[in-house]
């Protein structure tokens, strides 16, 4: 199974990076977690970016705040998906965050999610690796199953 990446901007973007790390643990999905800074480590962001495919990873996840260049500093150097996070980390409430990551240019694409929206940004992931793998795919259709199951028991109690 390839495996996913978890890059964070600082290590203060570690409590928003739960969800993610959760969904990835839950469907059995093998990942890394870094902090490297577009701005204060631009060579070793770059350098793992471009390694990233030789090194089994399938899918990139970049968490950043403000302006939040990391998601298109990695998006630059490999052909990887990679998912951005906007993070919640100043008085404009992530909003500068995801404008920074949504407005990428054209020819470097980078799906984004919502601000802290990282178990999304970890199911989005695992949707992409599991094209390719069967076994994943039906886990997460399981846990569709799975959730359809809870909304519509939530539905029969209220209608007793």
């Amino acid at each position: 199974m390839k495996k996913v990446a978890v890059i964070m901007g600082s290590d203060s973007d570690l409590p928003a990076l739960k969800g993610a790390f959760d969904q990835l643990k839950a469907l059995g999905i093998p990942y890394e977690a870094h902090v490297y800074s577009a701005h204060r480590t631009p060579e070793q962001a770059a350098a793992f970016a471009k390694s990233a495919r030789n090194n089994g990873f399938g899918a990139l996840i970049a968490a950043a705040g403000k302006a939040a260049h990391l998601a298109g500093a990695l998006a630059a150097q490999t052909t990887l998906p990679v998912i951005g996070i906007p993070i919640k980390s100043s008085t404009l409430d992530g909003l500068d965050a995801l404008l920074s990551t949504v407005q990428m240019p054209s020819g470097m694409p980078v799906a984004t999610v919502a601000i802290d929206g990282s178990a999304n940004a970890a199911l989005l992931a695992a949707q992409i690796i599991a094209v390719e793998d069967a076994e994943l795919a039906a886990k997460l259709e399981a846990q569709r199953q799975a959730q359809r199951e809870a909304v519509l028991s939530k539905d029969a109690a209220l209608n007793v």
